[in-house]
């Protein structure tokens, strides 16, 4: 096939694995922690997916990351995956829907905006308009039924968003690893905290998963954590930053009608009028985005994996 035609297909592929792949994470995440303890299944993925990435890329010549780079990936796949995606694993068994858990995270862009001004990042008027939508929203999203009858997963999952965007911003100013080794090395540190964490905290397997909890690792592991962030890096190199980001008010759509199909989930008026405002406050926030000139890649390698 010419390259003029491969092209598309490979782009609208990647689209594809971001928007869908990841959208849907949240569900299979519900799935698994029906019969996984949830920091040992969250740490068992990670591992896993971390070393296969990171064999894979050595086998294909890849540097091994310095002792520098290993202590940078160390702190931001802690902060993004042992406490972004623990987080949200805990408050999916903790009860909260895969739907909203997936709409809380949709707030990860507004608290990025925020904790930028700590690194000198100043905000235009329409991300402070976000910033403010946004916050109505996580209220309005906090009046629903789901997360009022679980204030230990609400308090869980939008902790999760702050860590995730926390540390998104600081990765810019660390010495991390390139390409998508910086990505294996944080899912084998942040996994390795999560193991620990499991330990620590007394979770026990008390009996095997069951076929639906190992499909739900396995998914997790090989496409929600290798192909959909392939496909990331991908769109980085293609496409605007905005674009490639996108996922942040598409995933919160697509984990709401899974969870609704699927998992039986209920979704409250409040929740769907929390989803329209949220989404609405990350378009705003994306939209200056769209007139910048687009960045390397190197500049967001905090967006990682979920």
């Amino acid at each position: 096939m010419p390259a003029s035609r491969r092209f598309p297909l490979l782009l609208i592929g990647a689209f594809l694995a971001l928007y869908l792949v990841w959208g849907s994470t949240y569900l299979f995440i519900r799935i698994g922690v029906e019969s996984w303890p949830p920091l040992l299944m969250a740490g068992v993925r990670f591992v896993i997916a971390g070393s296969l990435l990171y064999g894979f890329l050595r086998w294909r010549g890849a540097p091994a990351p310095t002792w520098p780079q290993w202590r940078a990936a160390g702190a931001i796949g802690f902060l993004l995956l042992s406490c972004g995606n623990g987080g949200v694993t805990l408050a999916e068994h903790a009860g909260v829907a895969s739907g909203v858990a997936a709409l809380a995270v949709a707030t990860v862009p507004l608290f990025t905006l925020v904790f930028g001004l700590l690194f000198g990042h100043r905000n235009s008027r329409l991300e402070w308009a976000g910033i403010v939508l946004g916050l109505v929203g996580i209220g309005l999203l906090n009046l629903g039924s789901n997360l009022q009858a679980s204030p230990m997963g609400a308090a869980l999952i939008l902790f999760a968003a702050a860590a995730w965007a926390f540390g998104s911003v600081w990765s810019k100013s660390l010495p991390l690893p390139q390409g998508a080794m910086a990505s294996a090395a944080q899912m084998l540190v942040g996994g390795a905290a999560l193991l620990i964490g499991s330990a620590v905290s007394g979770e026990r397997l008390t009996q095997m998963p069951t076929a639906a909890g190992w499909g739900a690792l396995a998914y997790l592991v090989f496409f929600g954590s290798i192909l959909a962030f392939s496909s990331y890096l991908y769109l980085l190199k293609h496409v605007r930053p905005a674009a490639a980001t996108s996922y942040a008010y598409v995933n919160p759509a697509v984990a709401v009608l899974l969870g609704i199909v699927f998992a039986g989930e209920q979704i409250g008026a409040e929740e769907c009028v929390a989803m329209a405002v949220i989404i609405g406050a990350v378009v705003l926030i994306g939209l200056p985005q769209w007139r910048k000139a687009p960045q390397p890649p190197a500049a967001l390698k905090g967006e990682m994996c979920k």
